[in-house]
């Protein structure tokens, strides 16, 4: 019998076994990854990936859920850690991973970010989230979509957009669509800024008011002169830049 979904947890339980097919195959589980699973529920994708792994990790918040989750599987085939996602140290599991799991609609930001701060350690990462998230992740410069969220992640990760899965899918069901994205770390070569906290804070300033130019939402941290020097305009807005472009721009000292 399925547990009641908890709205402080914005659990929405996947029950469609297609969908649940779907996301396997495109996770393809070898038996020797070292894989943790965010938000496994009632087990939906946990009990599939528990078969092809030699062994799971899971974080799990939901006491009733986790309490669920280890009657079920043996600590031999699953470690499962009840505390929040946003908190847990990916560093702790000690090796390279992948990452999967459907990411709460109230968490999945916040979370996204708090997995780039371990990039170096993520093989790869395949998600379920609301669509409208996942439109956001792999929007490129000029789209209506296109904002702080796209920059960062692109930043670090290559993005795909996997397909779509339905509300029905779910119980119970949400109001919106959801999407499948994998995220694969960018390599130690990519284009990087000196400053990471640096261009966090421009990426941040120059989406934090979209209709402004450049050289208006960059002032606290390079001159309209300096952007020009960049062989960017500072008439131009935060939504058309590129990450190159916004890599470059966070170099320009002053």
């Amino acid at each position: 019998m399925l547990p009641r979904a908890k709205k402080q947890f914005g659990q929405h339980f996947l029950t469609d076994q297609h969908y649940i097919d779907r996301i396997i195959t495109v996770i393809s589980p070898q038996t020797t990854d070292v894989m943790i699973e965010i938000g496994p529920g009632p087990g939906a994708l946990t009990a599939p990936l528990v078969e092809r792994l030699a062994h799971l990790h899971a974080v799990e918040i939901d006491r009733d859920l986790a309490a669920a989750l280890r009657a079920r599987f043996s600590p031999e085939k699953l470690s499962l850690y009840e505390t929040d996602v946003l908190a847990f140290d990916f560093a702790a599991l000690k090796s390279r991973f992948r990452c999967v799991g459907n990411l709460p609609y109230n968490i999945s930001t916040p979370f996204l970010f708090h997995l780039g701060e371990f990039a170096d350690e993520l093989i790869d990462a395949t998600f379920m989230l609301q669509k409208e998230v996942v439109d956001r992740m792999v929007a490129g410069p000029g789209t209506p979509d296109y904002g702080r969220l796209s920059v960062m992640l692109q930043y670090r990760f290559a993005m795909t957009r996997l397909f779509v899965v339905p509300p029905s899918a779910f119980t119970p069901p949400p109001k919106v669509d959801s999407a499948i994205v994998r995220m694969v770390p960018l390599p130690a070569n990519r284009p990087a800024a000196d400053d990471s906290t640096r261009f966090a804070a421009m990426v941040t300033a120059g989406f934090g008011q979209r209709r402004k130019t450049l050289g208006n939402t960059l002032k606290p941290f390079v001159s309209a002169a300096q952007i020009s020097a960049c062989d960017i305009d500072p008439a131009r807005r935060a939504e058309t830049l590129s990450v190159a472009e916004f890599i470059r721009l966070s170099n320009c000292k002053a």
